[in-house]
């Protein structure tokens, strides 16, 4: 990977999964013997970056413990979102500002990460390289997700993403952005559709299509079935 750094948003609430979470934040829910954070960890370090930032705000005490005891190879900084919680876009900022690089990969916990997506991250990325793109999402067809009840997000069409009265594609929490997308932000507080809106109008919200299995935790019905079946 030519990416050296990658980002994890760790600081939401995760209201649907109360009240498991009401004491425990969502990353570190456990599935097949791991927690959700440390699968993404897990694919961070086979990717080959070596670093990784990672925002807190909820229940922030028991990911900075975890990551304090946690063996690793790789250099992790946690990078809390201070006295309010800076929502997707002002989290991805926030740790943004602490690096110099101007690349980075972005994961969302929520999704169950595995090997399996090595390939198609490396061709994400080979693609936005080659095209010289500032974003690029990881995006999976409705009929591939575990939860059934998950409406898609987007349609894509030659790499190209855009909103309709129907989507067949959701968003799988994995993303390649650029530091410049981030130019003209004013709010410290913002969610990263606000980005994303502004370029889809542009016809620039690019995408690569995975074609694995997607498992995501939703909500609480969906976790406990995911733990009898994982």
């Amino acid at each position: 990977m030519e990416i050296k750094t990658a980002l994890i948003l760790c600081a939401g609430y995760g209201k649907r999964l109360n009240p498991i979470t009401k004491e425990l934040p969502k990353p570190l829910l456990k599935i097949d013997g791991s927690n959700l954070l440390e699968k993404s960890l897990k694919l961070i370090e086979n990717l080959g970056i070596k670093k990784v930032k990672l925002n807190t705000f909820y229940l922030k005490d028991q990911i900075r413990n975890f990551i304090s005891n946690l063996k690793t190879n790789l250099e992790i900084d946690v990078v809390e979102d201070g006295s309010e919680i800076l929502d997707t876009g002002g989290g991805i900022f926030n740790m943004i500002k602490k690096s110099s690089e101007k690349n980075f990969l972005v994961l969302n916990p929520d999704t169950i990460w595995s090997d399996e997506y090595l390939n198609c991250i490396k061709d994400m990325e080979k693609i936005y390289f080659n095209q010289k793109f500032q974003n690029i999402l990881l995006v999976v067809n409705k009929n591939l997700s575990f939860d059934k009840k998950l409406k898609g997000d987007f349609n894509l069409l030659n790499n190209i993403l855009k909103k309709e009265n129907i989507n067949d594609f959701i968003y799988t929490g994995c993303q390649i952005i650029n530091r410049n997308l981030f130019s003209s932000v004013k709010n410290k507080s913002f969610s990263i559709l606000n980005i994303w809106n502004d370029l889809i109008k542009k016809q620039r919200l690019f995408a690569y299509e995975s074609k694995n299995k997607f498992y995501h935790i939703t909500d609480l019905e969906i976790y406990k079935e995911l733990s009898k079946n994982q």
